[in-house]
This record gives structure tokens, C-alpha cells and sequence, in this order.
């Protein structure tokens, strides 16, 4: 059986973390403003944001179990950055 190799290094991936939390800081201070905005926005905000979050844990976690997020861990980890930085791009989007 062949290995799989990790599409990128760990280095990569550490910087991959990184930015991912820079723009979940921007995507909170977002938040924070359009709460602070009042109105139907944010109300339903909160809603909005722990349904994205159970259907984020849903996903990755059928990903796992049957093998889509690969087989190595550096891999899973790159795949899995990957998905919640495109969330969390797209939430900053919608909130800037």
C-alpha cells in the first residue's frame, strides 16, 4: 500500500493556522460590530452562527470516519483548514 504524503509541509500548515486565525478575529470583530448594529441582522445572527458550527462538526466529522480527509495526519489537518478557512473567508465576506 502506497502512503499518502502530505500536499504540503507542516511549516505550511502552521502558517495555514495562522491566517486562519487572523481572519476569525476579523470575522469576530465583525460579528461584534453587527451585533452592536442592533436590528433584524443581528438578531439572527446567532442563530446563523451555531448552525454553521454543528453543520462544520457534521461534516468533518463523516469526512473522517469514512476515509475523505485522507489518511495522514498532516493530511487530515491540511483538509480540514482548508474547509474552515473557506467558511470563515466567506463569512467575512458576507459580515464586511
Amino acid at each position: 500500500m502506497k502512503q499518502e504524503t502530505a500536499p504540503t509541509g507542516w511549516m505550511s500548515l502552521g502558517i495555514d493556522a495562522v491566517s486562519l486565525g487572523v481572519d476569525t478575529a476579523a470575522v469576530i470583530g465583525l460579528r461584534m460590530a453587527t451585533f452592536s448594529a442592533g436590528g433584524s441582522r443581528a438578531f439572527h445572527e446567532p442563530t446563523r452562527m451555531i448552525s454553521e458550527k454543528f453543520e462544520a462538526i457534521a461534516y468533518l466529522q463523516m469526512e473522517l470516519v469514512t476515509g475523505g480527509l485522507g489518511a495522514n495526519p498532516a493530511t487530515i489537518a491540511h483538509r480540514t483548514l482548508r474547509y474552515c478557512s473557506k467558511k470563515v473567508k466567506a463569512n467575512c465576506r458576507r459580515l464586511g
